[in-house]
């Protein structure tokens, strides 16, 4: 398996994956990949005999501390074909991703998503890192944060998605008889 970063013509195949990975939630999940290209960090694709099976995207965002606003990256989203599933095709890509990183100098990686899962790579629960959610709708222990070489300790604060995510409701849960 290969790894590297998403080339332009990557483009249908990446879409191709998140429709995949995320089912019945995978055209929200590509029209947000999409339009997140504005503001990419990072993205990278698995690549397995010339086949795209994993995605991962990085996008920029900002930490709103004290001191002045950061610049740090979302860890959204992470996808990979149903059939490479349990292969370690997404532990790979957020590895890869972490690693090219901390090489670029980020200081902070943040997501959603579950703690079973990213805490194995260092992801730690926002809150207790001294971090604030961009929203109440996402549950506490799914906002994660995970510190680079870069991280400074009076870099805490409130996390401030890109436009992007709000624009398709991709923050937190909604609940739906509310």
């Amino acid at each position: 398996m290969e790894l590297r970063e998403e080339r332009v013509g990557d483009r249908q195949a990446v879409r191709d994956v998140q429709l995949r990975a995320f089912g019945d939630h995978g055209d929200v999940v590509a029209e947000l990949v999409d339009s997140l290209r504005d503001v990419v960090g990072l993205s990278l694709v698995a690549e397995q005999e010339g086949q795209v099976v994993g995605h991962v995207m990085f996008t920029r965002s900002l930490l709103d501390a004290p001191r002045r606003l950061v610049d740090v990256l979302v860890l959204s989203p992470l996808g990979v074909l149903p059939d490479f599933h349990r292969r370690g095709v997404g532990s790979a890509l957020v590895r890869r991703g972490l690693e090219t990183l901390a090489e670029r100098s980020v200081p902070l990686v943040f997501l959603e998503g579950d703690p079973g899962y990213y805490s194995r790579f260092g992801f730690a629960p926002g809150a207790e890192l001294g971090f604030r959610k961009p929203s109440l709708r996402i549950p506490d222990g799914a906002f994660q944060a995970f510190k680079l070489p870069a991280y400074e300790p009076w870099m805490t604060g409130t996390l401030v998605y890109a436009e992007q995510f709000w624009r398709h409701d991709a923050v937190g849960l909604r609940t739906p008889d509310a």
